[in-house]
């Protein structure tokens, strides 16, 4: 793999801590700034409305900058929102840190899963995005533990410090090593636009909305079940958190080559799984060796999920994926805040604690209906043909055609002047690029 692979996992390192962190800040955020811990968990709900603004608003305003400097423009404005929400002299100021730190979320990870996509031969691309993910997960893993305990020790304050320091890494990670990618003569926001309002791209985007709002709709209470059902102290939630992180880097690692493989098939699999872990996680969870394995293999089902769906709106999105790729990080944010609070209603209905698993099921099992319902159609539309493909030819990304050569992604590695061209993403883009 590319070593820019490497600066996009460090990038995804830094947001999947920011993103996290908050939730294991919220009482020292509340005592520090004399507010409730219910108010305080509004930080969540600000990063996230960044994200769904911020996605599809830069990857638009971005369309015809090249990539790389996409990407460090994005990164920039993630460490100013950190600094900002350090700094910030009170609750309001706070709230309008993470609204700025969560808008260039989902833009990165659209801008750099196309990136990824490109730096890479035929048949590996769903693996390069998932090695971009992997230092999303690993951020559950290391980042948010560590970023936890430093402000609980030293002050919330330090925690967003040395997110900052972690985004300047990130950036000169991004400068040194990821290549020049011009954008295309025919980008613009309107073929943009146009891409996104693809039938298929729109289902795809609806089953991230409703199948990764089951994650969220337990993940979001894992604590509160890790001391009020499993039976473990207030010491052991760090533990229980990594091994969600856990999980979620071995989904990740699972469902790169799987779909590359098959990507329909991947992406269904990994719906019916979590449903039906869902289903049992409402029974393990009160025997404790039993949790902490359902919570490893909840994590692990749930992010399977991610990689599929990037690359399902990215294909078809067809020769404008970006906005489509930014957009299902839009769409996994509001599964975040969807998830949380139908979990959150189901608990305040007297439920009990374990109830959001069973909503999770229900979310998970729309989204794998929503997901077949895409792939019939898809089917249908092309005559037959089977929806259930593996990325081989996919359409309009950059090293993602079916006539590419690892000689031909090794060009785009090596890409280093203005003149350089950019692979297309249509199929009329020159023989050079592999198109």
């Amino acid at each position: 793999m590319p070593l820019a692979l490497l600066a996009l996992a460090v990038s995804a390192f830094g947001i999947g801590t920011t993103e996290f962190v908050m939730m294991g800040l919220l009482p020292n955020v509340a005592d520090d700034l004399n507010t409730s811990v219910p108010t305080a968990g509004y930080l969540v709900s600000a990063y996230a409305i960044g994200v769904v603004i911020g996605a599809p608003l830069l990857t638009a305003l971005g369309s015809r900058i090249p990539r790389k400097r996409m990407l460090l423009l994005l990164m920039a404005l993630f460490v100013v929102g950190n600094l900002a929400s350090a700094l910030a002299p009170g609750f309001g100021w706070l709230i309008a840190g993470r609204v700025l730190a969560g808008l260039p979320h989902g833009a990165f990870f659209g801008v750099g899963a196309v990136v990824a996509a490109r730096l890479v031969a035929d048949g590996r691309q769903a693996r390069a995005v998932a090695t971009m993910f992997l230092g999303l997960t690993v951020a559950n893993i290391v980042g948010v533990p560590a970023a936890t305990l430093l402000g609980q020790n030293l002050g919330w304050r330090a925690t967003f410090l040395v997110v900052t320091v972690i985004g300047l890494v990130a950036m000169a990670a991004l400068a040194r090593l990821v290549p020049y990618v011009p954008v295309d003569a025919h980008q613009s926001v309107g073929r943009e636009l146009r891409a996104l309002g693809n039938r298929q791209v729109l289902l795809g985007l609806l089953t991230a909305v409703f199948g990764f709002a089951g994650v969220f709709a337990v993940y979001s209470y894992l604590a509160s079940m890790t001391t009020e059902v499993m039976g473990f102290g207030e010491s052991s939630v760090t533990l229980v958190l990594a091994l969600f992180g856990i999980g979620m880097t071995l989904g990740a690692l699972a469902a790169g080559p799987l779909t590359d493989r098959a990507l329909r098939p991947t992406l269904y699999g990994s719906l019916a799984a979590l449903a039906l872990v869902l289903v049992a996680f409402r029974f393990t969870v009160h025997i404790q060796w039993a949790a902490l394995a359902a919570v490893v293999v909840l994590g692990a089902v749930g992010f399977m999920t991610t990689t599929p769906l990037q690359m399902l709106v990215m294909k078809k999105a067809q020769d404008a994926p970006t906005l489509a790729s930014a957009s299902n990080h839009s769409a996994f944010n509001l599964a975040n805040a969807g998830g949380a609070w139908l979990g959150g209603a189901a608990i305040a209905a007297g439920w009990g604690w374990t109830s959001p698993a069973v909503v999770g099921a229900v979310l998970a099992a729309a989204g794998l209906a929503i997901a077949v319902t895409a792939g019939f159609l898809d089917r249908g539309g092309r005559g037959g043909r089977d929806g259930l493909e593996s990325l081989d030819g996919l359409d309009g990304l950059d090293g993602l055609d079916g006539r590419a050569t690892t000689k031909g992604a090794s060009r785009v590695i090596a890409a280093g002047s203005p003149r350089t061209a950019e692979p297309g993403l249509s199929r009329s883009s020159s023989p050079a690029s592999g198109s």
